[in-house]
């Protein structure tokens, strides 16, 4: 393999429409020059396969275990080629049937290995991982087609109708017959192409191991599990939320993570229709974050209808406690959540994860709980970073239970999918927080987040530092400070 790319292409854009900041760069790919998505951060091996051992070195409790990976790291970078680049390593089928004892990649993983550090070894077959849930349910997902013909596409006036596409994970009551795809091999290939990263086969993204098994049977009961609303990043699929929805999912929430279409760069549809972005090319203003939250908060009302009104679409919906919703988002998706909330209230708490919110959303005061979850380069308060200064904005007119929290050594990307899966196929995010620590860290207080305010479960890790979490800074805006 070649030097490993910046994956500073795999940027959104979405912070690029704060006031005063500059415009985005026509066409897609383009590193966005106020994120600090473009740091060199921590040197990235240039073995795949090393890398990945390395990776799993961090993860790795037992310290015993920890000296024996090291040293099988070091034998693999004595003795791997330089022609055991990613590309030619042999990929495993990544839906391959699990038995009930584990599938044969979970029972190849070396003895005592568990959790992230063997997930991490999956890229040694060739096979990227998302890291396991740690919940105690296993993981059941299907996917909902919905149709809207209450409003035409806000992208393509000439649709007439609003199609939808969700993706819905939920605590099962057994593991299923097969892995859950994470995205088809056009969807890896378009979101490739467009972040411009040519060093991995254009298909790899479509093998990545999920936890999710396919329309395995729920388990619950009637009006028994509280839902969350996933909406991603602008540009970027659903998919890529998947290892915080399958962890939320194994804790016994259901998860809905819709695709917002034309904002995304493939959207997959059951006929076999592909859409791409529409409005992706070109200068971004502020104004067009200002209709993208609105026509997203729109969507998630929709969905919303078809998952829990009187004719819901989903033949399980009836798990659901409809008093009992909440939604967070990605970037673009995170500034969606709040103008989701304002014009529903069914939702009733939110999250918006590291996403600049563009004005004409929050007008007044929002009294539900709501959580700010960013990285310091971008959102630090009284930095005068305008990004920050627009959660600064909104910050005041929160009126109920509130956090401002930083995660640091983290870019854009570190708290979805991309990052962990961006280590094992060698490609530098300029993190210098490893993927799988950030993925980590973005779980735990996402799902302390719900469990306070879904479950009636207090969090003090929500209300001080934590020793186990010391990347993790609680701010008050009020003073400008973080600890």
């Amino acid at each position: 393999m070649t030097e490993p790319e910046s994956a500073a292409q795999w940027h959104d854009g979405a912070e690029a429409s704060a006031p005063g900041q500059p415009k985005r760069a026509a066409g897609r790919g383009a590193a966005d020059a106020m994120t600090g998505f473009s740091g060199s951060g921590r040197p990235a091996a240039r073995n795949p396969i090393l890398r990945t051992s390395l990776a799993a070195l961090t993860t790795a409790r037992n310290p015993i275990l920890r000296s024996g990976l090291a040293v099988v790291a070091g034998l693999l970078a004595c003795v791997a080629p330089a022609s055991t680049a990613y590309a030619s390593a042999p990929v495993a089928a990544s839906a391959a049937p699990a038995s009930a004892a584990g599938s044969s990649a979970d029972t190849a993983a070396p003895a005592g290995l568990a959790g992230d550090a063997a997930a991490g070894l999956g890229v040694l077959s060739g096979t990227p991982y998302l890291p396991r849930p740690t919940g105690t349910h296993p993981v059941g997902t299907t996917a909902l087609y919905l149709k809207d013909t209450s409003r035409p596409d806000p992208w393509v006036p000439t649709v007439e109708a609003r199609e939808l596409m969700v993706s819905l994970w939920y605590p099962a009551k057994s593991e299923g017959r097969r892995r859950a795809r994470y995205m088809t091999q056009k969807e890896s290939e378009l979101l490739l192409k467009d972040a411009k990263i040519t060093s991995v086969p254009l298909d790899v993204l479509s093998k990545t191991r999920t936890n999710a098994y396919s329309d395995a049977k729920p388990a619950g009961r009637k009006h028994g599990l509280p839902l969350v609303v996933l909406s991603p990043g602008f540009s970027k699929p659903r998919s890529t939320l998947t290892a915080l929805a399958e962890d939320l999912a194994s804790r016994g929430y259901v998860v809905a993570a819709i695709d917002h279409t034309y904002e995304s760069v493939a959207t997959t549809f059951p006929d076999g229709r592909v859409t791409t972005c529409v409005p992706c090319e070109g200068d971004h203003d502020p104004s067009l974050f200002t209709k993208l939250s609105k026509s997203r908060a729109a969507d998630v009302s929709y969905v919303l209808d078809q998952l829990i009104g009187p004719h819901a679409t989903w033949k399980d919906a009836s798990l659901i406690n409809p008093s009992r919703i909440a939604m967070a988002g990605h970037s673009a998706g995170g500034a969606s959540t709040i103008a989701a909330m304002v014009k529903d209230s069914r939702l009733r708490a939110g999250i918006d994860i590291d996403g600049t919110t563009p004005p004409g959303i929050l007008d007044g005061e929002l009294s539900r709980p709501f959580m700010f979850l960013g990285k310091p380069a971008t959102y630090t308060p009284g930095s005068g970073n305008p990004a920050a200064a627009t959660w600064e904005r909104d910050w005041k007119l929160l009126t109920g239970w509130k956090r401002w929290l930083l995660l640091t050594g983290a870019v854009h990307e570190s708290f979805t999918d991309i990052v962990p899966l961006a280590d094992q196929l060698g490609i530098d995010a300029g993190a210098k927080v490893p993927g799988v620590r950030s993925l980590e860290i973005t779980r735990r207080y996402v799902r302390a987040f719900f469990d306070q305010h879904l479950r009636n479960k207090p969090q003090t890790l929500l209300d001080e530092p934590s020793p186990r979490y010391p990347e993790v800074k609680l701010c008050s805006p009020d003073k400008n400070t973080c600890e």
